[in-house]
């Protein structure tokens, strides 16, 4: 990286209004994923440690660990909607924070 770029990005790194973005955003998926790991992992360990439990039958034919691993689909949908729409607030103040930064390259430069 070119020392003038990289100044831009240092500077840019420092401003309080990208660093609130990356806190905010960091405030989101770094829950998110544990929670989708844990969700995830605890159908294989349910299974293993209670195997008499996740067998028992939820409805005719379908067994709690059946049940609980359709249910992982529905939790990635709704995990993936609520992703969605909080990245749709973080890209606006991206955008902003773009715009802005371009403004003053460009009054730099002139």
């Amino acid at each position: 990286m070119p020392q003038i770029e990289r100044g831009r990005w240092e500077s840019l790194a420092a401003e309080p209004e990208f660093r609130a973005l990356v806190r905010s955003r960091r405030r989101f998926v770094v829950p998110a994923t544990i929670f989708f790991i844990a969700y995830y992992l605890a159908l294989p360990i349910s299974v293993g440690v209670f195997p008499q439990v996740m067998s028992r039958p939820v409805l005719g034919p379908l067994t709690l660990a059946y049940a609980f691993a359709l249910s992982q689909f529905a939790m990635a949908w709704i995990l993936l909607a609520l992703y969605l729409q909080r990245a749709r607030s973080f890209d606006v103040r991206a955008a902003r924070i773009r715009r802005q930064e371009t403004h003053e390259v460009l009054d730099a430069q002139q």
